[in-house]
């Protein structure tokens, strides 16, 4: 359900619409800082307000409309904030930033499909995915103050393409070097297997493994497949 219209009529209320003005100016000429009292309820329409400041705002030249980036206390506000803005702006468009499980000191990795997701944002947030554009981020605090190694958001996907001329051998060496883990059977995500001419690849932002023959060195067929 779409509620994008609630967003015009509530444009005509003064703490809307000062708070649309304040959003639009340039950054020099804003308030030092506002401060909002409002139910958890309002926080989709608040973000989606702002967004619509930012989107009207003209964007300096030879760069590109700002995302905006909304932090919350904890990491179940961040995804229930993000799902609330589907109902305002497309759902594509926005997406959460999750934080690691795992505190630094810990011998332990962060789950696969953590690690995932937030290379996907770091990518999308670089311009390096022109058919999903971010208008929209949340995180989580610990996200935020979270470190992030300069460059992720420039790594390369591995792509497949049916039809595509891929050397086989390239693409399982490329898999394994962007950290993937070769298994005998695919049950998780950030696993792949090879079998003859045939890779199982889990992506950790997907919900079900793909499954790419290979006719020679050409992608020849790609389906999902249960793991």
């Amino acid at each position: 359900m779409t509620l994008s219209g609630l967003l015009a009529a509530l444009g005509a209320e003064r703490s809307f619409a000062n708070l649309r003005t304040q959003a639009g100016l340039p950054p020099g000429e804003r308030s030092a800082e506002t401060v909002i009292s409002a139910p958890d309820g309002m926080r989709a329409v608040l973000t989606a307000q702002l967004r619509g400041a930012l989107d009207d705002a003209p964007a300096p030249a030879g760069h590109r409309a700002p995302v905006l980036l909304a932090v919350t206390a904890t990491g179940r506000e961040s995804e229930d904030l993000a799902a609330a803005l589907g109902a305002y702006l497309p759902a594509e468009e926005v997406a959460e930033f999750p934080a690691w499980e795992t505190l630094p000191h810990e011998r332990l990795s962060p789950r696969s499909d953590t690690v995932g997701r937030r290379l996907d944002v770091l990518r999308r947030l670089a311009g390096h995915d022109a058919e999903r554009p971010l208008r929209v981020v949340t995180a989580p605090v610990r996200s935020v103050l979270q470190p992030v190694v300069e460059g992720l958001g420039d790594m390369a996907p591995v792509r497949f393409a049916r039809g595509e001329e891929l050397d086989f051998d390239a693409a399982v060496t490329a898999l394994a070097e962007a950290a993937y883990a070769r298994v005998d059977m695919v049950t998780r995500r950030g696993e792949f297997a090879v079998r003859g001419g045939i890779i199982d690849v889990f992506s950790p932002v997907e919900d079900h493994p793909v499954r790419i023959e290979f006719f020679g060195d050409e992608v020849d067929e790609s389906r999902w497949f249960a793991a």
